[in-house]
C-alpha cells in the first residue's frame, strides 16, 4: 500500500513536468510567430515606403522624355525669333514657321497626340463642346458648322473637347 502510495505521489510530479515541457514548446512556437510577423510586417512596410517613392520619382521624371523631344523644336522658334530681327522678307520668316510648326506637330503626334476632326461632322457631346448654336437651315441642324478651339485625343482618350458652332 505504501507502494501506491509513492506511486500516486511520483505521477502528479511526471505530469507537471509534462505539462512545462508542452507550455515551454508553446512559448516558443510563440515567440517565433511573432517574430515572424515583426519581420513579414517590417518587410511589408519597406515594400510600401520603396513604391511609394518610387512613383514619388515615376510622376515627377514622366515628362522628361517630351521635354527632351521638345527641346530641339524651342532651339529652333529662338534660332527664328533671332531670325526676324535680321530679315524683312516675310515670304522666308514664314516657311520657317511652317516648319518649325511642323516639327512641333511631328513631336506631339510622337508621343500619341491626334486632332479630332469636328466640322461638318454630327455634335457628339462626348467630342465637342457646343458654344454657340447658328440657324443654318435643316441640313445643318446637329452639324457642327465652325470649329472655334481644336479638340485633341491622347492616346485616344479625349484631353480637350473642340468648342464648335453647331447648326440649329
Amino acid at each position: 500500500m505504501e507502494q501506491e502510495e509513492v506511486n500516486k505521489a511520483e505521477e502528479p510530479e511526471l505530469a507537471t513536468d509534462a505539462e512545462l515541457s508542452e507550455v515551454e514548446k508553446l512559448t516558443a512556437e510563440l515567440a517565433e510567430a511573432k517574430d515572424k510577423y515583426l519581420r513579414l510586417y517590417s518587410e511589408f512596410d519597406n515594400f510600401r515606403k520603396r513604391t511609394a517613392k518610387e512613383k514619388g520619382e515615376m510622376i515627377l521624371n514622366a515628362t522628361e522624355g517630351l521635354m527632351k523631344d521638345l527641346l530641339p523644336v524651342l532651339d529652333d522658334f529662338q534660332r527664328a525669333k533671332e531670325a526676324m530681327d535680321k530679315t524683312d522678307d516675310v515670304n522666308t520668316l514664314r516657311e520657317g514657321t511652317d516648319l518649325i510648326y511642323q516639327k512641333l506637330l511631328k513631336v506631339l503626334e510622337s508621343k500619341g497626340l491626334k486632332s479630332l476632326e469636328a466640322k461638318d461632322q454630327p455634335f457628339d457631346v462626348e467630342l465637342h463642346e457646343c458654344v454657340t448654336q447658328f440657324p443654318a437651315g435643316d441640313d445643318k441642324k446637329g452639324i457642327v458648322v465652325d470649329e472655334l478651339e481644336k479638340g485633341y485625343f491622347l492616346n485616344d482618350k479625349v484631353i480637350r473637347y473642340a468648342k464648335v458652332v453647331v447648326g440649329n
